[in-house]
């Protein structure tokens, strides 16, 4: 029989455990080590600014943006993921992200991100900050290589659904029991899903949600 805990606390990881973004922080770092070519950094600003202006699918750009990790030894890439976690990510980790969590972890519930970010980045977050658990994007490996794809959906938008489910499943935990911290409108899915939303530094599109739903909302820096 699986364990029994309180409840469950999860956490977005890119803006709302940390101020920074993960995926761009690991293209700077790539492109300095020589792993991104140049038109990589040009193609994956382009794709940027059409999430930002939403000119095409979300989730297709998220996975054209995983395109340039093709080829890169796996060893290589976590080798990057871990210093990229160490270096910038964990120290622009926000003090009341750390709060909530050892709030819950007193409160007996058990801490997980749940994130887009490449699974190798959400180890060294876990590690680091002594949550329970991660659920992040798995990327496919062939030969030791790096296949430039996710292994099934990114952990992106109603896929965050479809995992937290399985996972407070697997928990026996009831979502309407559990909360999560996000910070953007692709976290909607998620946030509508818990009994207890909570959004942090909030985008416009979150924002005004929301507020119409009469939502937590935390401005951290």
């Amino acid at each position: 029989m699986n364990e029994v805990h309180n409840y469950i606390a999860f956490f977005d990881l890119d803006r709302t455990i940390t101020a920074k973004i993960s995926g761009n922080v690991l293209a700077r770092e790539a492109f300095k080590k020589g792993l991104m070519s140049l038109s990589d950094i040009i193609r994956a600003i382009w794709l940027l600014i059409l999430y930002k202006l939403s000119l095409r699918n979300p989730v297709r750009i998220i996975n054209e943006m995983t395109a340039w990790v093709k080829n890169v030894p796996e060893e290589v890439f976590n080798k990057l993921s871990e210093e990229v976690a160490h270096k910038v990510l964990i120290p622009a980790v926000y003090q009341e992200a750390l709060k909530e969590i050892n709030m819950h972890r007193e409160n007996g519930a058990k801490t997980v991100i749940l994130s887009t970010t490449p699974a190798a980045i959400g180890r060294e977050i876990l590690k680091e900050l002594k949550m329970d658990d991660f659920i992040c994007s798995e990327l496919g490996v062939e030969n030791g290589l790096l296949t430039g794809r996710s292994v099934g959906p990114l952990c992106y938008r109603e896929e965050k659904v479809v995992r937290m489910l399985k996972y407070c499943e697997s928990m026996n935990c009831s979502p309407e029991e559990s909360w999560y911290y996000g910070d953007s409108i692709a976290d909607l899915p998620a946030l509508s899903l818990v009994g207890t939303p909570v959004c942090v530094n909030p985008d416009r599109k979150l924002l005004k949600k929301a507020r119409e739903k009469g939502w937590k909302i935390y401005y951290w820096k």
